[in-house]
């Protein structure tokens, strides 16, 4: 069974693009058969890497033609394939809202690649709708990125959380959320940015049932921007780096391990 995973956050600017985008190509690189989805209006996952072939369909074509027919655009990574955002109006969030199985379809259509990849991560935009909704249900286990200041840790708990509560009775039509996981994002040396995780990490404990802060952390270095721009996964960018702080291979490495234990203790060559 082809495990689906969404990133998601009802705040904007948080990262979740790149984290996706970072994610799929260290599982790529580690053998797995990654699709990324692109379920944000604004396609910046879709740009992400370059792509050896463009499908003549993207996610519009898969929901609301109901078909996986040349949806998958294929990356120049190895093992990495993706469907591409092709809804630049915004039309796609009124169709999902006005059709009965609308919030739900995606779930069901994304079977449809069950055997054909390892793993399935899609990526959401920063904002309560429709298809960030349909992208949540879509999904077995969901992956949040928390800036370590104020405003990204409250929108956490008031409108990421919220936003699972509202979406709960929708169990009944056969679409329950999974397991929410927090990843600490750009995490800096600061005494304030400390005093925010011990806080995330407290009110995350077994009384919160489905949410648990991950205990790896991605910190604030120049590298993620840098191999964004460069358009290549950042665990290939900075394999190595002195200092304190461990490299993007290594922390990206650590998270594939802590999200994903049932691969094993894997390692790059």
């Amino acid at each position: 069974m082809t495990l689906k995973v969404t990133i998601t956050s009802t705040k904007g600017g948080v990262g979740k693009t790149t984290l996706t985008a970072n994610l799929g190509g260290i599982l790529a690189d580690l053998g797995q058969r990654v699709l990324l989805v692109d379920a944000d209006v604004q396609p910046t996952l879709s740009s992400f890497y370059p792509l050896d072939t463009l499908a003549t369909r993207g996610l519009s074509g898969l929901i609301t033609e109901a078909t996986a027919i040349d949806v998958v655009s294929h990356s120049a990574i190895s093992n990495l394939d993706l469907i591409v955002s092709d809804d630049p109006e915004g039309a796609l969030q009124n169709w999902i809202l006005h059709t009965p199985d609308g919030r739900v379809r995606l779930k069901h259509l994304l079977t449809s690649f069950d055997g054909a990849y390892d793993i399935i991560l899609i990526d959401t935009q920063g904002a309560v709708g429709p298809l960030q909704d349909a992208a949540v249900l879509a999904a077995d286990l969901l992956l949040s990125p928390i800036p370590p200041e104020i405003l990204s840790a409250r929108e956490f708990t008031r409108g990421t959380l919220g936003m699972l509560d509202r979406l709960q009775p929708m169990t009944y039509l056969g679409a329950p959320v999974g397991p929410l996981y927090g990843l600490i994002y750009r995490m800096d040396r600061t005494i304030d940015a400390q005093r925010i995780v011990r806080e995330l990490r407290r009110e995350s404990g077994p009384s919160h049932g489905q949410i648990r802060i991950l205990e790896t952390v991605i910190p604030a270095t120049v590298a993620y921007r840098e191999s964004a721009t460069a358009q290549t996964p950042v665990h290939r960018w900075e394999a190595k780096r002195t200092g304190p702080t461990p490299s993007a291979r290594e922390t990206m490495l650590n998270l594939v391990r802590e999200l994903f234990p049932h691969l094993g203790d894997v390692d790059l060559p």
